[in-house]
């Protein structure tokens, strides 16, 4: 979805000297009657592993006829996962791909050296619909980030979908418990959706970066140590480099796991993501002027802002 500087939630952000090194809690923000809560870039953090972006979208509620509606918007030098738990996305893009995302399925687009697309309301826009998912984007690393752009959909049935003792696991992206995902990785990548009932205990391997999203529900990392803290609801908890995570679940949990090897230093602007200032300007003056490709048959855009 489309950046906007001015809708950047401010995060409320805490040390920790236990395996979680810091805490981030983004506020709500109500984009006229749709919630998003930007995790990543938080002032102290402003990526894990490739993921420099990560919105919690909804749960939304929208009656007959209306849904969201993100008018074309350009990006460049990022990957962007979009993951859904409830409703439908119908995305378009330069390169002529029409899809619908539902909940479980992926649509990976990446952008490299530049694509257009939007999204819009899906097929359910004629009936009351519910909104519910997470916008990631992973910058690119060094050597892809003026690849040629692409876009690749993956069904939810091709996810895979395991238990991890009395935890349900779905394996969004990379490798874990001996399981891999079919979702492509630009760089090392790990990316979990994983549902633990109350009581139950998870424990995650280091995986270059790693950090723990709470969807709904409570856990405690570090359970029965010293330095455990407890993660709720619209709670990120970033773990201490080079070190996994023991999670116990409070209440039922819904969580999502991100991490991967690190890409080095990027600079990220409205939509573009670069390790190169210059680049994002350049970016900048071409939407300004005209010269991405446009969305076949959504002739609306939104311009570039001030």
């Amino acid at each position: 979805m489309s950046r906007y500087p001015d809708r950047d939630p401010e995060c409320t952000e805490a040390t920790h000297p236990g395996p979680v090194e810091l805490t981030i809690r983004p506020r709500d923000h109500d984009l006229g009657g749709f919630s998003v809560r930007r995790v990543l870039p938080a002032p102290r953090r402003r990526m894990v592993g490739p993921f420099i972006f990560f919105d919690h979208m909804g749960p939304a509620e929208f009656p007959p006829g209306e849904g969201i509606q993100v008018r074309p918007h350009p990006h460049i030098g990022l990957a962007t996962v979009t993951y859904l738990f409830e409703g439908e996305i119908m995305h378009r893009d330069s390169l002529g791909f029409v899809q619908p995302i539902r909940a479980g399925a992926v649509n990976l687009m990446t952008a490299g050296s530049g694509i257009v697309h939007s999204e819009r309301a899906g097929d359910d826009v004629a009936t009351t619909s519910r909104l519910h998912g997470i916008q990631s984007w992973m910058a690119l690393p060094d050597g892809l980030e003026e690849c040629d752009p692409g876009f690749i959909h993956y069904a939810a049935k091709d996810l895979p979908e395991f238990s991890v003792g009395a935890a349900t696991v779905r394996l969004i992206m990379g490798e874990a418990w001996g399981q891999r995902s079919p979702v492509h990785q630009h760089s090392p990548t790990l990316y979990l959706e994983c549902r633990i009932p109350a009581g139950a205990e998870l424990d995650l391997e280091p995986a270059g970066e790693l950090a723990v999203y709470v969807v709904a529900g409570a856990v405690t990392t570090a359970p029965g140590g010293q330095d455990s803290d407890t993660l709720d609801s619209g709670t990120l908890g970033v773990a201490r480099a080079g070190t996994g995570l023991s999670l116990k679940a409070d209440a039922d949990a819904h969580v999502m796991v991100i991490g991967g090897s690190p890409v080095g230093e990027r600079h990220i602007w409205w939509n573009y993501v670069s390790g190169s200032r210059e680049r994002i300007e350049k970016a900048k003056s071409d939407w300004r002027d005209g010269r991405f490709d446009k969305v076949p048959g959504d002739d609306e855009f939104i311009p570039l802002p001030d």
